[in-house]
């Protein structure tokens, strides 16, 4: 039977039992592994190393289910009335826009549940394993329970392991843990309660060896590993709607009714109150139905959230899901991820203590720029003559290197030993020169058994000189000495300890370098060379720096009203110290994972409200965290890039994955993908949903007036017994003149300034505000009444019906023109020249419209299909003079709105 998760308090603390006690448990012996029978037995019992396959719907399910939503009934229902009329163009347009919306979401909607594929796809594929005594090459998924696997460089864990020996080893679990650099390995015991981020005596699967040799006996298989667990953990999460498709299908479903309900009541006037023929009265109540429908409302909401996608992705947010492009424009927190995002992802040397003195480097990430400065003084490093041992120290005692491609510095090799490179070069010194002046001839590699490197190195006129990196403690146990000036001088333990404790209180990973002369002609390196005669060189202290733009993106969050919470798999001091760097609120410090875990449930709300840094925290902890804020009514965007950030990503309202170092796993959860890997383009992207989302309103807020009118137009008329002014087939041309030709064009908006200076939107927000509301009832009479003021006066100068009516038609048409000028800005004033012409496709919208009411009213043509007739000279003075007027009267209307709103 295929593997299952075991329920988390059932399963062993691998980690804390000791390796020959694990080898027991499992009846495994670790220099042989298991008989080729024995694990062909656990194979049928455990199942194969893979994930499960998650059953999901039919491809034909999916399509029919995104039929399920109210708008689309009305749309439906619109081409349905529209067909019967025997429009058949139009109707086929309304049901085109319905079928291309539900293909949108079909394939949006399968490509979420590829999120669980991709992760399946990070097991390796291939594991060499102990079987009967030898070395065999096995296809992963024959791993079992108790089995012995060799890892080595390169290789990716193909199972959850507790490892039982180590050389050098050191292995990337980012993808699992967030911890920003390689992680050190060891067979001892840990704590049973320690994080997951601290059980260095585990390896995971789906992480990747990056340095040394291991062997490890599989204690997790399958759905039963850590990987695996997480992957049970983003099936179980169900992703949220988005604010603005919630609010559309309450709008949807109240119009619906509105409709119905208004129709109803016409039609029982018409007969039984004016006399009206049942058909004379289908007729009519069809009009108004097709009036009322906003039938190109769904294709505006997805043409200007396509260009919201356009837009972001010229500031490297990629969108996946198109709604996530409007529900950016209403977060309230953003939780990222640091290592890479906050961050360069770069270490750098911050600070460098000797024997005398500290000093602060300057710069950022590996580019050799900046230098030492001393109380904001820059320093010659010429001036200082131990600075040059130093600077050869971090270069020879150093398997790093550093090249320039195109004005951008990539490493290869460690993290830490590139940070020491770019100090060198700092300090003056050219790396490859000082390999070549002084050439390594023997090393003692780094072990994590005693946390030192150290290297031999001849000049050519015959001096050597050993190096020495490692753990500050380890140092300081064996050096006697330490280098001042240009001389020994007897170590002070209590000096160096003061700076160890104040650089890590800053939370910087600390590294020792030390040195000391040896004979010429020696070749070989020993461990007894190191343990006497070196002299303490420098302490450093390294970080990986938080983005200048990064910390500019936050303060632009806070003033937008955003709330930015850290969370890394880093350690509390780093995590805090960057944070402060950042300026998030750091006062009430940080909580950790284990922390978090001692909280009662009751209590998670009110801790993570005050909290701005989480550290050393598990994929649960990220999924309740964003959980407990969006219980607090929050809209939360979550960033990350590893399978261990999957669940959270497809909880949060907007996920954002990370484009250059992100999985497969997180990109498929997210809704969104940051091309730069940057925290700013978080920041752009905001601001372009609340550009969106306001062009929405926008849009809305012109022509919702046009369909409230025409519904009017012939409500009016039925109630008081009068002609027309307006047929539904003239009903139609307004529709998709005013949606397409008018209301598109706000899209094209740019973001008004002061934007980013106001409070995010309650996602309970409805979707037409009262001054919406109030300004469509107030420009829906000024429109109906201007239409039935032309019509009425035409009629009573003898003019043909004809006639009459094309010009109510024109009224109507204009207005909405020059009413497109104040939807430019909903409450500021548009008569300005940047009002009026700083929106080109408005410009160009309106000159179409011109050209096309033209032809409805002069060539012969669309007389015959539309019931029209031409129209003279002084037809045209009062319609152009009442579209004026309705853009004069409506600034009006916002001027004393916009005093209302001071006092």
């Amino acid at each position: 039977m295929p593997s299952q998760p075991i329920p988390e308090d059932q399963v062993p603390a691998w980690h804390a039992l000791p390796a020959d006690a694990v080898s027991r448990q499992l009846d495994v012996e670790a220099e042989r592994g298991l008989a080729a029978d024995e694990a062909a037995a656990r194979l049928a019992r455990f199942g194969p190393n893979r994930l499960p396959a998650v059953a999901g719907r039919s491809a034909w399910r999916r399509f029919l289910s995104q039929f399920n939503n109210v708008l689309l009934y009305v749309l439906l229902a619109a081409g349905a009335v529209t067909a019967t009329m025997g429009h058949w163009v139009d109707a086929g347009v309304i049901f085109g826009v319905v079928v291309i919306n539900a293909v949108i979401g079909h394939i949006q909607e399968g490509r979420a549940e590829a999120a669980l594929d991709a992760i399946r796809q990070l097991l390796s594929l291939k594991a060499i394993v102990l079987r009967d005594g030898q070395r065999v090459e096995l296809d992963a998924e024959q791993l079992v329970p108790g089995d012995v696997v060799v890892l080595q460089s390169g290789d990716k864990v193909p199972a959850d392991l507790r490892l039982i020996a180590c050389r050098s080893l050191r292995i990337d679990e980012a993808a699992i843990t967030g911890e920003s650099a390689p992680v050190d390995k060891q067979t001892g015991v840990v704590d049973a309660a320690c994080a997951l981020a601290d059980r260095s005596s585990m390896a995971y699967s789906g992480t990747l060896v990056t340095y040394g040799l291991g062997r490890g006996v599989v204690v997790g298989s399958g759905a039963a590993t850590e990987i695996g667990r997480i992957s049970s953990l983003l099936h179980a999460v169900k992703p949220l709607t988005t604010p603005l498709l919630r609010q559309m299908a309450r709008f949807s479903a109240s119009l619906t009714w509105a409709i119905l309900a208004v129709s109803v009541l016409v039609f029982g006037v018409g007969v039984l109150w004016r006399g009206y023929g049942w058909g004379d009265m289908f007729v009519a109540v069809v009009g108004l139905a097709v009036a009322a429908i906003p039938e190109g409302l769904p294709a505006i909401m997805t043409i200007t959230l396509a260009i919201g996608v356009r837009r972001m992705a010229q500031r490297q947010a990629i969108i996946r899901h198109l709604p996530a492009v409007e529900a950016l424009g209403s977060v309230s927190v953003i939780c990222t991820d640091k290592t890479g995002t906050l961050t360069r992802n770069e270490m750098m040397v911050c600070h460098l203590a000797t024997a005398a003195r500290e000093w602060a480097v300057s710069g950022s990430g590996y580019a050799p720029d900046g230098g030492l400065r001393e109380n904001g003084t820059v320093l010659a490093p010429e001036s200082l003559p131990e600075l040059a041992l130093i600077g050869r120290a971090a270069v020879l005692c150093n398997d790093a290197r550093l090249r320039n491609e195109a004005g951008r510095w990539l490493l290869e090799g460690d993290p830490t030993e590139g940070a020491l490179l770019t100090l060198a070069m700092k300090l003056g010194l050219d790396p490859a020169i000082e390999r070549e002046a002084r050439p390594r001839i023997d090393v003692i590699p780094f072990e994590s058994e005693y946390r030192f490197m150290a290297t031999l190195h001849h000049g050519h006129d015959g001096d050597g000189l050993l190096f020495v990196k490692g753990a500050p403690e380890k140092l300081l146990a064996l050096c006697r000495l330490a280098r001042q000036g240009e001389v020994d001088v007897p170590l002070d333990l209590a000096y160096w300890q003061a700076c160890c404790d104040r650089l890590a209180a800053r939370g910087e990973r600390l590294l020792a370098l030390a040195a000391k002369p040896v004979a010429d002609g020696r070749r070989q390196l020993g461990f007894g060379d190191v343990e006497q005669g070196l002299s303490l060189l420098a302490i450093v202290g390294m970080s990986d720096p938080p983005r200048a733009e990064a910390i500019a993106s936050v303060r632009q969050c806070h003033e937008a009203g955003i709330d930015v919470k850290m969370i890394t798999g880093d350690h509390a001091a780093t995590a805090l110290a960057i944070g402060a760097e950042l300026g998030l609120y750091v006062s009430s410090g940080a909580l950790t994972g284990q922390a978090l875990d001692a909280l009662p449930a009751a209590d998670w709300p009110a801790a993570v409200a005050r909290t701005g840094v989480f550290a050393r925290v598990s994929p649960e902890h990220k999924l309740r965290l964003v959980e407990a804020l969006q219980a607090q009514g929050r809209v939360v965007a979550m960033t990350g890039d590893g399978v261990n950030d999957a669940p959270a990503l497809k909880r949060a309202n907007v996920g954002v994955a990370m484009g250059m170092k992100g999985t497969e796993a997180a990109k498929e959860a997210a809704q969104m993908v940051l091309a730069d890997d940057n925290f700013a383009s978080i920041t752009h992207a905001v601001e372009e949903g609340r550009a969106v989302y306001d062009n929405l309103k926008k849009a809305f807020i012109q022509i919702l007036p046009t369909n409230i009118a025409e519904a009017c137009l012939i409500l009016f008329p039925v109630l008081f017994g009068i002609a027309l002014p307006i047929t539904p087939v003239q009903i139609l041309w307004v529709n998709m003149i005013c949606a397409v030709t008018l209301s598109l064009s706000l899209a094209f908006e740019p973001a008004e300034a002061g934007v980013m200076r106001r409070p995010p939107r309650s996602p309970r927000e409805p979707l037409l505000s009262p001054l919406l509301v109030w300004r469509t009832a107030f420009v829906s009479a000024l429109l109906t009444a201007g239409s039935l003021a032309v019509h009425q006066w035409l009629d009573g100068q003898g003019e043909s019906e004809l006639v009459a009516r094309t010009a109510a038609v024109n009224t109507l048409v204009v207005a909405e023109a020059f009413y497109l000028f104040n939807c430019r800005y909903l409450v500021d004033p548009v008569l300005s020249w940047r009002g009026l012409t700083g929106n080109r496709m408005v410009l160009l919208a309106v000159g179409v419209l011109v050209l096309q009411q033209l032809a409805f009213t002069y060539l012969p043509v669309m007389n015959t299909l539309f019931g029209t007739a031409p129209l003279s000279l002084a037809h045209w003075w009062p319609i152009i003079g009442f579209g004026l007027l309705t853009l004069l009267v409506i600034e009006v209307e916002k001027r004393v709105i916009r005093g209302r709103a001071r006092r």
